[in-house]
């Protein structure tokens, strides 16, 4: 299973970008998809999650900017970013429990890393 994310870039304060991240490989199903982030210096933090019935969660500092999405069709999680600051400057990732098989266990899946730089 593999997780490509893309749609990072520079942009300046205010900005919007859309971050994509496509999951492939042998998948039977994917439960939660999520969206991480980990800004130079700092720990990894959750940026915002999707169940695979639509249910999501936010970190405080992104509600009402940032808008988690998905495409069960397409084995793909979106994140739209609105009014971005320079603070939400980091490298994002994505993650999806993935489950290969029916009978299986889940697989914790991640992507490669995506750089958002926010301008001030």
């Amino acid at each position: 299973v593999q997780l490509q994310a893309s749609g990072g870039g520079l942009v300046q304060a205010g900005g919007s970008l859309r971050l994509s991240c496509a999951a492939s490989g042998s998948i039977f199903s994917i439960n939660a998809m999520g969206w991480y982030r980990q800004a130079p210096g700092k720990q990894r933090e959750l940026v915002a999650t999707i169940t695979s019935g639509g249910s999501t969660n936010y970190a405080d500092s992104v509600k009402g900017r940032f808008t988690i999405s998905r495409d069960n069709a397409k084995n793909t999680v979106y994140l739209q970013m609105n009014s971005l600051k320079p603070e939400d400057t980091a490298v994002y990732s994505c993650n999806a429990d993935v489950r290969p098989d029916p009978m299986g266990p889940g697989l914790d899946a991640w992507g490669q890393g995506t750089l958002v730089t926010v301008s001030s």
